[in-house]
């Protein structure tokens, strides 16, 4: 939350730089504001791709876990079965 907190802010300190910029007729602290703005924005982006990317490899692990064991128990029950077999032929 803190990230969303931080972007936040520079989105609006940057809007408000670019806004009193515009008033005073000051380019530079108009092109810093949208700059900073603009940062804030792609920061706020940035992270809500990495909640998204993190949430994907989290499914995916589970879907891998979950995989891995009906292959243990597959593996196992085979194991099982042909040991029955193998004990009843003799």
């Amino acid at each position: 939350m803190s990230d969303k907190l931080n972007n936040l802010k520079d989105k609006v300190v940057g809007e408000a730089k670019e806004g009193a910029g515009k008033v005073t007729g000051d380019k530079e602290l108009e092109a810093k504001g949208k700059a900073q703005s603009l940062f804030g924005e792609l920061k706020d982006k940035a992270s809500d791709a990495v909640e998204v990317i993190e949430d994907k490899a989290g499914d995916v692990f589970d879907k891998a876990k979950e995989k891995a064991l009906d292959l243990k128990d597959n593996v196992g029950d085979f194991v099982e079965d042909t040991k029955n077999k193998f004990d009843k032929k003799q």
